[in-house]
């Protein structure tokens, strides 16, 4: 496990590939993660 290993987090980096493990980021993930957190009406 490593570099070389293509499963790994470390590997995907390495390789420059995206997966389960590394996924992709995208605008449709953040703006998700910020509308779960719920909001104070003042």
């Amino acid at each position: 496990m490593g570099k070389g290993d293509k499963r790994t987090k470390r590997g995907k980096i390495f390789k420059g590939s995206t997966g389960k493990t590394r996924p992709k980021s995208n605008k449709k993930n953040k703006q998700k993660a910020n509308t779960s957190a719920p909001q104070k009406p003042e």
